[in-house]
């Protein structure tokens, strides 16, 4: 039996493939290792897998994670989940090539991820070629979850928001901007809190002009900062992975258009693409 994962940094998407090829999804936390820790992984895989997973009888984990970008990185994911799987042999690799291999198989072309966070590549067909940093949450992921929610929570606290917006988050959330100054400077998982905001905008429709034009900024920064700075971009389609990319995709292919580049494939989730890559066009391995 087989694992697959593709672990962003709010929700890891599994799917395990038993031997007679059947098919079982199921979901827990994202375990970005740059916010948590092996012993926090573990905990949370041993209280959230499901309780009749047969572990036991896996022979093998193949995790793609954000932040799994540095040998560092992957070593205290794959330790954390060896301790977990203790008879498969796990593989750990970066959420960006899952998002390549996801989306173009084995032709090469442009890759990106907007959920939570933002990552761009070139992809060869097979690994990732070319990959500009995101620089992260903090100093950068231009056109995420979490910028766009950023965007928003400045707008709260310095009062830009249009009062009927301002009054709906209000009503919403009950954050005062001391409550939102806590959760972002004093408590864990800052981004996570502030990417949960892109739901306030994807669901807003007290002033859409507002909304639109605060994602819409946030992918021109995100096309401005990461994308057109690839060479011969306009070369390639535009492919995308990610639940802010694929909710927002109206806007986001009219920046992608007003940038030169073609509409290529949008899609929430890699799973599926990611399974079939595994079981039909690839050896198992990362």
């Amino acid at each position: 039996m087989k694992l697959i994962a593709d672990g962003g940094s709010t929700k890891t998407n599994w799917c395990l493939v038993n031997d007679e090829g059947k098919k079982v999804y199921f979901n827990t936390e994202g375990y970005n290792p740059y916010f948590v820790s092996k012993e926090y992984i573990i905990e949370s895989l041993n209280n959230n897998l499901p309780e009749d997973l047969d572990r036991a009888h896996l022979t093998e984990v193949n995790y793609y994670g954000a932040g799994c970008s540095t040998a560092e990185k992957r070593k205290i994911v794959q330790e954390a989940m060896s301790i977990v799987f203790t008879n498969a042999k796990v593989n750990i690799g970066h959420d960006l090539l899952a998002a390549a291999r996801a989306l173009l198989g084995h032709s090469e072309g442009f890759a990106a991820i907007l959920g939570t966070g933002t990552n761009t590549c070139i992809y060869d067909g097979k690994d990732v070629l070319h990959n500009i940093d995101s620089g992260a949450y903090i100093l950068g992921d231009e056109g995420s979850g979490c910028y766009i929610g950023k965007k928003l929570l400045v707008d709260y606290l310095r009062g830009y928001m249009p009062e009927a917006v301002r009054k709906n988050f209000w009503e919403t959330y009950h954050l005062t901007p001391d409550d939102v100054n806590e959760q972002v400077y004093s408590q864990p998982l800052a981004n996570r809190f502030c990417a949960g905001f892109s739901k306030f905008v994807y669901d807003n429709n007290v002033h859409l002009e507002y909304t639109r034009n605060l994602v819409k900024t946030s992918f021109e920064d995100f096309f401005r900062n990461l994308v057109t700075h690839y060479p011969n971009y306009k070369n390639y389609s535009f492919n995308c992975i990610g639940s802010v990319g694929y909710n927002f995709r109206n806007v986001l292919e009219e920046v992608v258009t007003e940038n030169g580049m073609k509409m290529g494939t949008i899609i929430r989730s890699p799973i599926d693409n990611l399974v079939k890559y595994h079981l039909e066009l690839a050896p198992s391995q990362l």
